[in-house]
């Protein structure tokens, strides 16, 4: 009995101490939360000679600000990714703002970007990086300090006025890669059968999961998309440093890696100096005499909350221009979150169509595509709003391809940047058997059915050729559809956008040069072409949708789905985030269908 008493103790004491932990853990997270975002509320009260702060220790995302001003991504923090997001309209927002208004003499800009899922890529950045210099051209000056600069923060950085570094620290300027993880082998070591239906010889896509390596049209596209990202981050770094491009190529070529001195000497910082030597001359900026006082500052979430009105600058009309961002991959149904389900992305747009205030709509689009079936499903609707009379105009974030861009065809102009990634106009179809795996173990299955292809749906088996045959007429036929779609689109003859399709993906430079972007342009510059095609003048403002869960409603929806946490981002975690983000986009292809247009697996530059 005694033994049963301690064990029962025990098991009580444990479980105390378990719940304990969990509800001190939920608190804690509460509170890093709220610490790391702040509400709505009053507006600040902002001093004059005040320092706008950003902090870039975090993911700039084309998400919609929740209603609240709190942006933190509650999946993210807790398996220990930072959880903070800034929504880039609320980035440029602030730095609109801010060169408007008196109060602010200056920009600090510190910390390291993150670039998890689809945020802070360098379309993206691209649209910060040309804020930054509006903020500049408004004799407003701006400092840069960081221990260490990756190529993503120098890109937005180098059009500091003053860009200090840690003496010990260094700037990382040794070009652009694309990794790309391989698991054919993987594969077939563990009894994993993969089958593949295609149309296009650049439609990467599959490749990942047969080979070991890239193919040489894969190995063609990626090189050249490399170079086109790389011209033009040294086309942009290079005046604002007062250099020439090839002193950029010089040093990615000879010195990979900058530190202290070095990187003063090669013109790529101005000043060593320690944090404390950077934070006395904000001190003089802001006329704060006290050496043992910060200087007068204010951060982005903060200043977020100062209204347009105070300062002369909002709109007021009741005519509106819907801002709808469609970030992820495109799915089937309604998704989930960093997902774009088709069905759910559909009847947003369906609503804003019946909606009389509602006069142009423009979609941002951030995605790698997906699902062929929701891809048509979205495109459709927007084709249905252009024939209600309200101009649609599409906003190409960082990566808009294959579904992606297939839901840009309905669209009365298309803008990108010149780093943005599109095209891949391609299919696939992935068909996967675990025959042998479970085989190995035991496992069988035996099959009754009424017509020959009735189980053609089976994952218990390869499929046979005639199977194959059927699967791949119905690529062939979506991809036809595909070029069609883009043919019309782009008022283009179908053979021409045969040459240029054929799954092969584009920056946005070697897109427009083909006729498949209209303009280069941010977000700003589309809603502008927006406002212009609904005849509006100035009588206008915009609304953003669909409207983000706050963090609360994130952490009841993350709990209630029983989501567990992730790893902490040490490097090898790091690298098992790439293999559960691949897990996460095999899982993603649900296509009724089975069918895909999609970037390759996973396109990423470092």
């Amino acid at each position: 009995m005694r033994e049963f008493l301690k064990y029962v103790f025990a098991s009580l004491t444990g479980t105390v101490i378990f719940f304990g932990i969990l509800v001190g853990g939920v608190l804690l997270l509460l509170a890093s939360v709220a610490s790391l975002s702040g509400g709505r509320g009053a507006e600040p009260d902002i001093r004059d000679k005040t320092v706008l702060v950003l902090d870039l220790s975090a993911t700039i995302s084309d998400i919609t600000p929740s209603e609240d001003g709190r942006e933190v991504d509650v999946q993210r923090l807790l398996r220990g990714g930072g959880g903070r997001i800034v929504p880039l309209s609320t980035a440029l927002d602030c730095l609109d703002k801010a060169a408007a208004d008196k109060r602010i003499v200056g920009l600090y800009l510190h910390g390291n970007l993150s670039s998890e899922g689809y945020g802070s890529g360098f379309a993206a950045l691209r649209e910060v990086r040309e804020a930054l210099l509006r903020f500049k051209a408004a004799k407003k000056p701006i400092y840069a300090y960081n221990d260490v600069y990756s190529e993503r923060d120098y890109y937005l950085m180098s059009v500091a006025d003053k860009i200090y570094l840690n003496p010990f620290g260094a700037i990382e300027m040794n070009g652009l890669a694309s990794e790309i993880m391989f698991l054919g082998e993987a594969f077939k070591k563990y009894g994993v059968g993969i089958q593949v239906t295609r149309v296009g010889k650049y439609k990467s896509a599959v490749e990942p999961l047969l080979y070991d390596k890239m193919s040489p049209e894969s190995r063609e596209q990626t090189q050249k998309l490399l170079d086109d990202m790389w011209g033009e981050f040294v086309g942009s770094v290079a005046p604002s440093r007062q250099l020439a491009p090839e002193d950029i190529q010089r040093l990615a070529n000879e010195k990979a890696i900058l530190a202290g001195e070095d990187a003063v000497a090669a013109k790529l910082a101005d000043q060593t100096a320690y944090l404390d030597q950077v934070l006395a001359e904000l001190r003089k900026l802001t006329d704060t005499s006290d050496s043992a006082a910060t200087f007068r500052q204010t951060s982005l979430a903060s200043y977020a909350r100062v209204s347009r009105r105070s300062l002369g600058l909002e709109r007021s009309s009741r005519n509106i221009i819907a801002v709808v961002y469609a970030q992820g991959e495109i799915v089937d149904g309604s998704g989930g979150d960093g997902q774009i389900g088709g069905d759910q992305l559909a009847k947003e747009l369906r609503k804003l169509r019946q909606d009389k205030e509602i006069k142009a709509i423009v979609l941002r689009v951030n995605s790698p595509g997906g699902s062929a079936l929701a891809s048509e499903i979205i495109r459709r609707e927007l084709a249905e709003t252009r024939a209600a009379g309200k101009p649609v105009v599409i906003s190409m974030g960082s990566v808009a391809a294959s579904g992606g861009y297939w839901i840009a065809t309905a669209s009365d102009k298309i803008f990108a940047a010149p780093n943005t990634i599109t095209g891949s106009i391609g299919v696939f179809g992935v068909l996967p058997n675990v025959q042998k795996l479970a085989s190995d173990y035991g496992v069988k299955w035996d099959t009754a059915k009424t017509n020959r292809y009735a189980d053609l749906g089976t994952i218990t088996r390869p499929k046979t050729e005639d199977e194959l045959k059927l699967i791949q007429a119905n690529v062939d036929r979506i991809y036809d559809e595909f070029l069609t779609r883009v043919a019309e689109a782009r008022k283009l003859s179908k053979e021409a956008v045969q040459d240029i399709a054929q799954g092969r993906v584009w920056s946005g430079a070697e897109a427009k040069r083909l006729g498949l972007v209209d303009e280069f342009g941010g977000l700003e510059a589309a809603i502008q072409a927006a406002a212009e095609a609904a005849k509006l003048g100035a009588d206008w403002k915009i609304s953003e949708y669909p409207k983000r869960r706050n963090f609360a409603e994130q952490l009841a929806k993350l709990l209630a789905d029983e989501e567990t946490d992730r790893l902490a981002q040490s490097p090898l975690q790091r690298e098992l985030e790439r293999v559960w983000a691949e897990a996460a986009a095999l899982a993603a292809l649900n296509d009724p269908l089975g069918v895909y247009a999609r970037l390759p697996f996973t396109l990423r530059f470092d």
